[in-house]
């Protein structure tokens, strides 16, 4: 990409006191045309950028234009760092390790002692994930729209969007774009999309409303659960919820209550659970469970018979 190329020649002349238009095609990968017009638009962009004929001669920025490196504390150096980390986890193409690379030159001195700060990203998806990731990225950049199979609770469906953002939340990857199906903006979880490919170009809209990624949008309440919990899943809801989600009984049991979203991601985190809680309310997902259990004692009764 042009605006990445443009990146990096801009970094490198200001990590050099000077440098060539060969060294840089050879660099990039491109003609040295190509490069004379990426020095123009840097130019034209305001970079002081100077050439200079004959022996010794070559590309470099004006003195005294140079990036105040003081400006980033060693603290600050770490935490970019280790953003630029945890993006790398999740990265299949090693970008992110390169820009810090980059980052890291001529900064030695405000980066001391271990990493403090570690970050990853990366899940047990982390194989077909990737792949999504960059396939949206070059979606997103090129404004290609995107065809996709996705597997939802409410069911399979064909969708077909503009995408806009990638959006990390809670531990899972979204895309957000325009719905043709929904004609409305969605977000979608890469986990439960499949067969992605690349469609027709589109032009941006005008009015993009920004992706409204609170808990409550991402996991809506759709109710309220009260159970009770025995004392060794103390830990577990501590985890999960936090120490605000349950009060201790006088005999030691925890009356556990918190919203939920879906009754079917709740009563999977109840049988997960095993023996260890008893639902009071809803009276809805108490019967469901029920039937749940009921169900799975014939089907093992079947067996032994």
């Amino acid at each position: 990409m042009k605006i990445d190329r443009l990146i990096g020649i801009l970094s490198i002349l200001l990590q050099k006191e000077m440098t060539t238009a060969p060294e840089l095609a050879k660099h990039f990968e491109v003609s040295r045309r190509t490069i004379n017009r990426d020095i123009e638009t840097l130019s034209q962009a305001g970079i002081p950028i100077q050439t200079t004929q004959g022996v010794g001669g070559g590309i470099s920025i004006m003195s005294g234009y140079r990036m105040d490196r003081t400006i980033l504390t060693s603290r600050d150096m770490q935490m970019i760092l280790a953003g630029l980390r945890s993006l790398d986890s999740v990265s299949g193409s090693g970008y992110y390790g390169q820009l810090m690379e980059k980052i890291q030159v001529g900064s030695s001195e405000f980066i001391s002692g271990r990493d403090s700060i570690l970050i990853d990203l990366s899940s047990w998806y982390r194989d077909t994930l990737s792949p999504k990731i960059a396939l949206i990225q070059d979606a997103i950049e090129l404004g290609k729209r995107m065809e996709f199979s996705y597997y939802s609770p409410k069911g399979d469906s064909k969708r077909e969007i503009e995408p806009y953002y990638l959006i990390f939340k809670w531990a899972s990857w979204y895309v957000y774009g325009y719905c043709f199906l929904r004609k409305d903006f969605r977000l979608f979880k890469l986990n439960r999309m499949d067969g992605i490919a690349l469609g027709s170009d589109f032009e941006k809209r005008g009015e993009i409303p920004a992706p409204y990624i609170s808990n409550e949008e991402v996991f809506p309440a759709r109710g309220r659960v009260k159970a009770i919990f025995d004392p060794s899943m103390k830990w577990q809801l501590v985890e999960e919820y936090g120490t605000t989600s349950f009060t201790e009984q006088p005999d030691g049991t925890l009356l556990f209550e918190q919203e939920y979203s879906d009754d079917e991601g709740l009563i999977a985190w109840i049988l997960s659970c095993r023996d260890k809680v008893t639902v009071l309310e809803p009276e809805s997902v108490r019967e469901k469970l029920y039937r749940i259990t009921s169900d799975i004692v014939c089907k093992y009764e079947e067996v032994e018979k």
